[in-house]
């Protein structure tokens, strides 16, 4: 008998795998930790890859607009904020010059008491604006034409117009970009709708090089490489935390050098090789923010399919405080439920816009096509969990008693830490 604790809301959700059930728990290696993480941010400012310092910019700069990810992401903000914004102002920019602007993308905006817990220091909130970006509102954004694969590129005037252009983020697989953080903070972070929803149309979502960890010849990617190019010299402060989110790396400098570096780092750690396929996969929602909703929980499924035995069964623990998502979510979901995966693939392949959040619909039909999925959730009504388009369960344990007597496999993967880790299907010789 083992006991194992999923990341689940804000704590755990802990699953006791009874005999005969064999189980295979599978966690990063572990990670260094920073012994003083706000030295560390200091150091960093200090020594930026591939750029002058923040200060000596800020010198012959008029404005500064500093985005920052939304709710969904557990960015350190509390850790990195106040010391760019006095870096900005040691050199001479007054605080009325500068922005903090929340990277929304098409999620809704973090207002109130979410807004001071995302940002995480009083100071910042009265020293300087922290405003959120309306993807929907038109005259919010600049036009700056179009990519050279036709999409077009509109994004908030307050980060194109500042002078100084600075993106902050974690650095962690992401199930269409490859990886989180850096150029995808710009967008879809601070994108118009227009945007958003052509790089995230079917054509692009359906790509085999649009997932987790996979950066070269991901058109997502590619895209956003070249949208940020169309800004000029944007900055970027990078952080990497590990499964106690207890900060791992940081730097700061040039955006695309500095993500890089980032990357190459957190790849040791995120790309785990397991020697074998399961017939029943157990993994989560990754804990809150992240699993406050049925969208985001789509990350968890697609993250764990490498390992799963195809037709096999994939139970994911999310607890979905907030319920599905957008509205426009669940009109995919519905539309889902009306034409059948085949049908709802057919229709998404027809349209250069994407209907907003129907992408992440696209992609839960990529675990659902890999096998059998099974949700547990606390947080869904039962008319949400009608509009999954998967089996909802009451019993994480009892999913895997019935899954491991149905396949014959006492043999059972657990990853508690969900889609922050890639498990990777690496048969040994």
């Amino acid at each position: 008998m083992i006991d194992v604790a999923l990341n689940y809301g804000r704590g755990t959700l802990p699953v006791r795998f009874a005999d005969p059930i064999e189980v295979t728990v599978i966690r990063k290696p572990p990670m260094p930790v920073l012994a003083n993480p706000a030295h560390a941010v200091q150091a960093a400012l200090g020594h930026p890859v591939s750029a002058p310092t923040l200060r000596q910019q800020a010198r012959n700069a008029t404005s500064a607009c500093i985005l920052i990810c939304d709710i969904t992401r557990p960015v350190p903000n509390g850790l990195l904020l106040q010391p760019l914004i006095r870096e900005l102002l040691d050199g001479g920019l007054e605080s009325g010059r500068i922005t903090v602007l929340v990277a929304t993308g098409l999620h809704r905006p973090n207002l109130g008491v979410e807004l001071e817990e995302l940002v995480g220091d009083p100071w910042v909130l009265k020293t300087v604006r922290v405003e959120n970006h309306h993807a929907r509102n038109d005259s919010d954004h600049v036009d700056l034409g179009f990519t050279p694969s036709g999409t077009p590129v509109k994004l908030d005037r307050r980060f194109v117009t500042a002078q100084l252009k600075i993106v902050t983020g974690l650095v962690e697989p992401h199930f269409m970009a490859g990886y989180s953080g850096g150029r995808k903070v710009i967008a879809p972070g601070v994108a118009h709708q227009d945007t958003i929803t052509t790089f995230h149309n079917a054509h692009f979502m359906a790509h085999p090089k649009a997932d987790n960890c996979i950066l070269a010849g991901n058109p997502l990617h590619h895209e956003q490489l070249t949208i940020a190019a169309m800004l000029g010299p944007v900055l970027a402060a990078n952080v990497v935390i590990d499964d106690a989110r207890r900060v791992s790396f940081v730097n700061f400098g040039e955006l695309i050098e500095s993500h890089d570096q980032a990357v190459a780092f957190v790849e040791q750690y995120v790309k785990v090789p397991v020697a074998r396929r399961f017939k029943t996969v157990v993994t989560s929602g990754a804990g809150y923010p992240l699993d406050a909703t049925y969208y985001q929980t789509v990350k968890g499924m697609v993250a764990a399919i490498d390992i799963l035995e195809p037709g096999g069964n994939l139970i994911v623990a999310s607890e979905c405080s907030e319920g599905m998502g957008s509205q426009e979510y669940v009109e995919a979901q519905k539309r889902l439920g009306a034409l059948g995966a085949d049908g709802f693939l057919a229709d998404i392949g027809r349209k250069r816009f994407a209907d907003i959040d129907e992408w992440e619909t696209q992609m839960q039909l990529r675990a659902t096509k890999a096998g059998s999925v099974f949700l547990y959730s606390g947080g869904l009504s039962a008319g949400d969990r009608k509009l999954t388009g998967v089996r909802t369960i009451d019993s994480v344990e009892q999913a895997v008693a019935q899954s491991t007597r149905e396949t014959g496999d006492a043999h059972v993967a657990v990853i508690p830490e969900g889609p922050y880790l890639v498990p990777v299907y690496r048969p040994a010789n």
